[in-house]
């Protein structure tokens, strides 16, 4: 089965990558196959990894000799792969267009489904969530995660309309949070974006995968290995920006009227270009999705893996 989604910058994750004959790549994000097609064009041997058991039916055509798929969070890759064995990293982030794009997953408010959002297959579901979450904690989430001015308007609400009814369907919940926010008033996007961005966000662990997908990165990259990253709202990017500065030695200065506080641990990453790169004009006009992506890029240096807090 041919992967029905071009991925986004993919043009621009294969050159960060540098690929060579024979390399070993870790695609983290494998989804419909998009970027492990490239890499195995390109020469490479690929070990990818998704949580979603689904993804699976999309690798049926891929070579068994070159390509490997495991069905485990990224953030598990040097655990499974080992440290110091890949000369690079794919992370293409967010829900991927293939679950967008299928009603009974529960993602997308445009098609009616069961209120799931799981990526895997365990977990509480955003239904368990929306229906049992304390208001302050719901809040929390549509504030932070999807950055929801309207967060406490919305989370109340939730609150009492599930106390007679509990919420089991998207285009219930989305009709439910466009009626409390007054409608769309105009607007181009659905008024419940942001709250079901955050939902999906909280459901999967996201952010938290992210973090330790990035550490796990470190660890399994060999020296001059590289480090590429997609991603698709500001909160991810801010992490990946985060971290790729500090393991590269580029975090700020502290206060002047304070003293020097240099980190004795040296540069695990060298980044491969400065700031992000965003598609180009070509790329925006066939695809909407790319609006939003940022690269990020790093090369493996020879210092040791950064000892991090459990």
């Amino acid at each position: 089965m041919s992967a029905p989604h071009l991925p986004v910058l993919l043009g621009e994750v294969v050159e960060a990558l540098a690929i060579k004959a024979g390399d070993l790549i870790i695609d983290g994000t494998f989804g419909a196959g998009g970027y492990t097609r490239a890499f195995l064009a390109a020469g490479a041997r690929v070990t990818a990894f998704d949580r979603d058991p689904t993804a699976a039916r999309f690798s049926s055509d891929l070579p068994a000799d070159h390509f490997t798929l495991i069905c485990a969070c990224f953030s598990d890759m040097a655990d499974v792969a080992g440290e110091g064995v890949a000369d690079g990293v794919a992370l293409d982030l967010g829900v991927s267009s293939m679950q967008l794009d299928e009603a009974d997953r529960g993602f997308s408010f445009m098609r009616d489904g069961p209120l799931d959002m799981r990526m895997g297959d365990q977990g509480e579901t955003a239904a368990d969530l929306v229906n049992t979450a304390e208001p302050e904690d719901l809040a929390r989430i549509l504030w932070v995660y999807g950055e929801e001015k309207k967060s406490r308007r919305i989370a109340g609400a939730i609150a009492r309309r599930r106390l007679q009814q509990p919420f089991t369907r998207t285009a219930e919940l989305a009709d439910f949070i466009e009626g409390v926010l007054g409608g769309r008033r105009g607007a181009k996007a659905h008024p419940a974006t942001r709250s079901f961005q955050a939902l999906r966000i909280a459901v999967n662990d996201e952010l938290g995968e992210l973090e330790a997908g990035l550490v796990a990165a470190e660890r399994v990259l060999k020296p001059g290995g590289r480090l590429a990253v997609v991603t698709f709202h500001s909160l991810e990017d801010r992490i990946v920006k985060a971290f790729l500065a500090e393991r590269a030695g580029r975090m700020p200065g502290g206060s002047r009227h304070l003293p020097q506080q240099d980190d004795p641990r040296a540069p695990s990453f060298s980044l491969a270009f400065n700031g992000a790169r965003t598609s180009e004009q070509v790329e925006l006009d066939a695809n909407p999705r790319a609006r939003s992506a940022k690269l990020r890029a790093a090369v493996r240096t020879e210092a040791p893996v950064w000892k991090v807090a459990a």
